[in-house]
């Protein structure tokens, strides 16, 4: 059963998880912002789980908590779920706040988290002489000039301050550099003739111009395909009469993935 409800701007989620901490309550904490939404389970007063989307324990304690609007609903109840939390509550909160002090501060190095972060040098060279910790390590196989700050947080599992401390060293040292091959281009559909299959997308010579020798991309051979309802990858030519603004997609494709005339789809090149 409900047992508290109220709003961000009225209460902090801090005072709200210390009021659940003092009263030793069981029960999931559920709260909204905006479209997102996100859990933490408290079971007899410690916050001992927390999901937000693909983020779970610390790193989505940590994100949930940063909130400062939208509301809040505290269900008193029974739940399974793993224990990924083991900090105390004041040592949480404590920590919840520092990371949102880095946040802040490498939010400001990165400002968008849908830009591309490429490594100029290979291991051992990449890291040589820089401080970087052993959990922040853990990311940099990901950062492969093809995945965006978000894609590498969540391929990598570590949390997003982590990867922007690791990426953060990189390009104060001059061994990152930050892309934006993101093309916006609309849906148009690409029909098979006799000299041409329908097995494959194909874009105009401005978006290979764009790309050519930037970054890891050469020739590129693939690209991902992004629109609010799907991701795909999918080979790629580049045709002189494709307009420079549209993708051609094979008909079978648009009618698989719901798309139509016109839609709007992210494109950029993919290994």
């Amino acid at each position: 059963m409900t047992t508290l409800r109220g709003n961000l701007q009225s209460i902090s989620l801090m005072d709200v998880v210390q009021l659940l901490n003092v009263n030793r309550k069981t029960g999931k904490l559920l709260v909204n912002q905006a479209k997102l939404s996100g859990v933490l389970y408290v079971l007899n007063g410690d916050v001992v789980h927390a999901e937000i989307g693909s983020t779970l324990g610390e790193s989505g304690a940590f994100e949930i908590l940063e909130w400062d609007k939208g509301e809040f609903e505290f269900v008193s109840t029974k739940f399974k779920a793993p224990t990924t939390i083991r900090r105390s509550v004041p040592d949480l909160l404590m920590e919840a706040a520092r990371t949102a002090d880095s946040r802040k501060h490498l939010r400001g190095i990165f400002p968008s988290l849908q830009v591309v972060p490429w490594p100029r040098l290979q291991e051992p060279a990449l890291t040589q002489g820089l401080r970087i910790f052993q959990e922040d390590r853990r990311c940099l196989p990901f950062l492969d000039g093809y995945r965006t700050f978000q894609e590498v947080v969540q391929a990598s599992g570590q949390s997003e301050v982590s990867v922007l401390q690791a990426c953060a060293q990189l390009k104060e040292a001059h061994r990152l550099t930050i892309l934006e091959p993101d093309v916006v281009l609309q849906a148009t559909a690409l029909k098979g003739t006799l000299f041409r299959k329908a097995d494959h997308i194909e874009l105009g010579r401005a978006a290979e111009a764009r790309w050519q020798g930037v970054g890891p991309y050469g020739q590129v051979a693939n690209v991902r395909l992004v629109w609010p309802e799907g991701v795909s990858v999918e080979p790629v030519r580049f045709n002189r009469a494709m307009d420079d603004r549209s993708v051609g997609i094979p008909k079978e494709l648009m009618q698989s993935w719901g798309l139509t005339e016109g839609n709007s789809i992210t494109v950029r090149p993919a290994p």
